[in-house]
């Protein structure tokens, strides 16, 4: 195939595209962190205690926080941030709070605090709501998949 200036401008675009799109959903492409952290905030602020309490995603207020692992865990009263720093094991999400599809399939993800699940009183977070869904046709096969990759993800 021939390349003038016209074919070169179209393959641009595409290439800039495939670049964020594939670091961020293909495997190997980077470094797992043990808790999805974004400018230092885990899970985008997101008060992770709410999801048990609240049976929904509430933002965080970042006057409740408490470091965990690394983060800063932002939480929607003193009450949550305090049942958190009492048990954050209970609380914080599988996976250090990365998609779980993702993780089912050997790669880390950015999720969105919207898509999310509680599994025999385990926190579930998905990349969208779509990504949940196909979660959703298989979780314990995608549960045993996630436990059985995380490990590996969380050390690099």
């Amino acid at each position: 195939m021939a390349l003038s200036r016209r074919s070169m401008l179209w393959m641009v675009p595409g290439a800039t595209l495939a670049v964020p799109l594939g670091t961020l959903l293909f495997p190997g492409t980077g470094r797992a962190a043990q808790v999805n952290v974004e400018d230092g905030v885990a899970v985008r602020g997101t008060d992770v205690v709410a999801y048990f309490t609240e049976g929904r995603a509430i933002a965080g207020n970042p006057r409740f926080t408490t470091p965990w692992r690394g983060a800063t865990w932002r939480f929607a009263s003193a009450a949550h941030r305090d049942l958190f720093a009492a048990e954050p094991e209970r609380y914080a999400p599988a996976y250090g709070g990365f998609c779980a599809y993702a993780v089912s399939e050997g790669y880390t993800a950015p999720i969105d605090p919207a898509a999310w699940r509680i599994v025999d009183g385990r926190l579930f977070l998905n990349y969208d709501r779509a990504v949940q869904r196909r979660w959703e046709r298989d979780i314990p096969g995608r549960i045993a998949r996630a436990d059985a990759n995380w490990p590996g993800l969380s050390a690099r």
